[in-house]
């Protein structure tokens, strides 16, 4: 039970991460826009938090759940800079 509240948090966290990482800090990056990048973005979260997976309590399967966030955040994140493409975006905070 605590391996599945564990993966979900993962899983949403890392959504939300990188939904806002890409929407705030990468928003005038092409490469976001890659077919690609999810895929990268997602692997490379896994990698990041992979050696917590040796923790007695956690398992790989928050490891996989965050990479999956990760890669789905990524590509919403890329969704929701396209669709604001045609309005004017400030450099400014």
């Amino acid at each position: 039970m605590i391996n599945l509240l564990l993966a979900l948090i993962a899983g949403f966290g890392g959504f939300a991460l990188a939904r806002n990482f890409v929407r705030h800090r990468l928003r005038f990056v092409d490469a976001v826009h890659s077919p690609l990048a999810p895929l990268v973005a997602g692997v490379a979260g896994a990698v990041l938090i992979w050696p917590l997976a040796l923790l007695p309590m956690i398992g790989t399967a928050p490891v996989v759940v965050c990479g999956i966030g990760v890669a789905l955040g990524t590509a919403r994140g890329a969704r929701a800079l396209r669709r604001m493409d045609g309005e004017h975006r400030r450099l400014a905070p």
